[in-house]
């Protein structure tokens, strides 16, 4: 690349990532759980999406593209420090049912995301989640992108990504029904598909 072309690239990287930084910084304090770690992985993020700028295709899903590389930066230095394997294994079939979109709805979870704070109680059950149900139930229901967005930004399928989400939402429920009955919400004695189906 010539000196004159820098400026320019610069100048492009500029205008199209820079503006998802903040989502991408609230992304990275989701999977780390940590603000200074958060700060360096928006970093590590940043660097490697400038250093492959010329292999983004103008006109694509910048956030996504983003997402994806925060992703995969997290995933690799998360393996390459605690050299663990991903012991959680969990069915990814999904039914008809969970299959039909029900955006007007709106789930207990995410109406209390929509209106205040995570209390340490919920932030923790998430970070607890493994990684590829965090990854989708902060890209859903924190980040409120849509599911061809997250599939696009994770490398799944949309059928797979209504699957974990419905998982991850199953598991938060379980995790949270003490946490929610002591905050007095009515809570049902049955985990409820038609609740937390998407």
């Amino acid at each position: 690349m010539s000196n004159t072309e820098k400026p320019k690239q610069q100048e492009r990287f500029n205008k199209v990532m820079v503006p998802h930084m903040d989502v991408l910084y609230n992304y990275g304090l989701y999977l780390t759980g940590d603000r200074e770690e958060a700060n360096d992985l928006l970093q590590e993020t940043y660097l490697k999406a400038f250093r492959f700028f010329e292999k983004f295709e103008p006109g694509t899903n910048a956030k996504a593209w983003l997402y994806r590389i925060m992703r995969n930066t997290f995933i690799n230095e998360y393996r390459r420090v605690k050299r663990l394997p991903d012991i959680v294994q969990y069915d990814e079939q999904i039914s008809a049912y969970q299959m039909l979109p029900r955006e007007e709805e709106k789930t207990e979870l995410r109406s209390q995301m929509d209106g205040e704070l995570f209390e340490d109680e919920i932030a923790g059950a998430i970070a607890g989640l493994p990684e590829k149900f965090k990854s989708v139930i902060v890209l859903r229901d924190v980040q409120d992108l849509p599911y061809e967005e997250i599939a696009d930004a994770l490398e799944i399928p949309v059928g797979t990504v209504r699957s974990r989400l419905h998982r991850a939402r199953a598991i938060l429920f379980a995790r949270l029904r003490d946490y929610a009955t002591a905050k007095g919400y009515n809570v049902p004695d049955v985990f409820s598909q038609a609740e937390f189906a998407t």
